[in-house]
């Protein structure tokens, strides 16, 4: 058997004999193994290359001392020449603590660098923005997380990059760094975490709405999981049209509901009793009796495969919309919702139909905001983000295995960057203003040159291939392991 690098046509590689399960369980190990041996390969998936050309000896002498000197003084007289005299307006700072990574908690300060590069990755070859990862310590002497840490240094960086991107933070300590950063700092702060993945999910779930032949202002909505993700969709949701009475959340001690004192005594967790006050107005207390009849499950909760019954799903109304989105295993294996009658069943992977991920959300919403130079992105924002990327989809086709667009659609970031763009224009957030032709012809120009970037050093051998004995290699192993 030989594996093909692009991975392209991976869950068919697995043998015949291996059951549904076998094969789910068989692919993510074989993943987080790859992962693994292909960072150590190339020593993470980062690095820092000029942009500008060295024609001679004398232009070491433009680009530092003495000629250099003109630009410090210019952007002294007036600080937003940073944005157009430094890298400073294509640039963003990926923040984190690395409290809450993906599904694995808190993994140490440095624990983080590996999401945090590949946040990186993404936002450059996807959005052809410039970032850079930076996990920080954010322990007081007495070993707790403090946010306010958190805060002093984004407050401290803000001089040096156009955005901020907060990443894998543990609540409740997510929102308060977050509200207070945007209102506090003047570039965008963005919770990629919670915003992200809020537009994302609202773009899946407007489609498979239309699919299903239902409405947001109508559909029964049951949310597990009551973390910064689930909360920024539920709020998003209820923005854009959907109805509280509809909705009902759960976290690990039940549902969210006025009558939950423990939420409305913790001043930390004033997003979760917003949204106490807001939904579930009848008090639900059972998940079998919140989800029976729903239109609509959205999963951010404890990684499955089991975290979602079967029985769930069959009790559900007809045409069931199903969210599974934990990583780095979904509540509930695609395939498992799909045979009790799922209509629609998305998840945050890849290696899935539907991802519902926010990484085709972030670099186009940043990228829209560094190109009008944003103080700030608001929910507006995210929310044009939402029905951008949903209205890109519904304009190619869009089928029940194919809601949203993928990362291999380029242009749905350019779209995504010039509409988010005019949003900020029209919120008045903007420090500049540019058409919604120039936004997109210069974010796909970006684009295309960032993409073209890599591939030039795969092709001149300066990024090598891994080994494709490695990758067999791997392969066997997941395969034995789950036999």
């Amino acid at each position: 058997m030989e594996l093909e690098l692009s991975l392209a046509n991976l869950s068919k590689a697995f043998p015949a004999d291996l059951s549904p399960d076998q094969k789910a369980r068989a692919q993510t190990l074989f993943l987080k193994k790859l992962s693994l041996k292909a960072h150590a390969f190339y020593g993470g998936k980062m690095q820092t290359l000029p942009k500008a050309g060295v024609y001679g000896f004398n232009w070491f002498n433009v680009w530092y001392t003495p000629g250099v000197s003109k630009v410090s003084t210019t952007i002294r007289d007036d600080n937003d020449a940073s944005f157009a005299l430094s890298n400073r307006g294509n640039l963003v700072a990926v923040v984190s603590d690395s409290t809450r990574v993906l599904g694995d908690g808190d993994c140490s300060p440095p624990g983080g660098l590996g999401v945090m590069e590949g946040k990186a990755f993404l936002m450059k070859y996807l959005g052809g923005v410039d970032s850079i990862a930076l996990c920080v310590d954010s322990r007081g002497k007495d070993g707790k997380h403090d946010p306010d840490k958190i805060i002093e240094f984004v407050k401290m960086l803000q001089p040096s990059v156009g955005a901020v991107n907060l990443e894998d933070i543990s609540q409740p300590n997510c929102y308060k760094v977050l509200d207070e950063l945007r209102e506090s700092c003047d570039i965008p702060v963005w919770h990629d975490d919670a915003q992200g993945t809020a537009s994302v999910t609202l773009a899946g779930l407007l489609n498979a709405l239309h699919l299903a032949g239902k409405k947001l202002s109508e559909a029964k909505i049951v949310f597990l999981g009551a973390g910064a993700s689930n909360t920024t969709i539920a709020r998003l949701i209820l923005t854009d049209g959907g109805k509280g009475e509809n909705m009902i959340m759960f976290d690990t001690k039940g549902s969210l509901h006025a009558g939950r004192k423990d939420i409305e005594a913790d001043s930390r967790l004033y997003r979760k009793w917003e949204l106490c006050q807001a939904t579930n107005p009848k008090r639900i207390e059972g998940e079998a009796e919140a989800i029976k009849g729903a239109d609509v499950l959205i999963a951010l909760s404890t990684p499955g495969p089991d975290t979602v019954k079967r029985e769930w799903i069959r009790s559900m109304a007809p045409k069931p919309i199903v969210f599974a989105c934990a990583n780095p295993v979904p509540e509930i294996w695609p395939y498992a919702a799909k045979e009790e009658g799922a209509f629609i069943v998305a998840t945050g992977r890849g290696d899935f139909p539907n991802q519902v991920n926010n990484s085709v959300c972030f670099p186009g919403i940043l990228k829209g905001a560094l190109a009008v130079r944003a103080r700030k992105i608001t929910d507006g924002m995210a929310i044009r983000c939402a029905h951008s990327l949903a209205d890109f989809a519904k304009a190619r086709g869009i089928a029940p295995d194919n809601i949203v667009a993928t990362m291999e659609e380029t242009e749905v970031f350019a779209v995504e960057a010039a509409d988010v763009a005019m949003q900020a224009i029209a919120e008045g957030v903007a420090r500049i203003e540019a058409s919604w032709q120039e936004v997109h012809d210069k974010a796909l120009a970006d684009i295309q040159v960032s993409r073209n970037i890599t591939k030039d050093l795969m092709a001149a051998g300066y990024i090598k291939e891994p080994p494709k004995a490695m990758l067999e290699e791997l392969f066997k192993e997941a395969i034995a392991e789950v036999r």
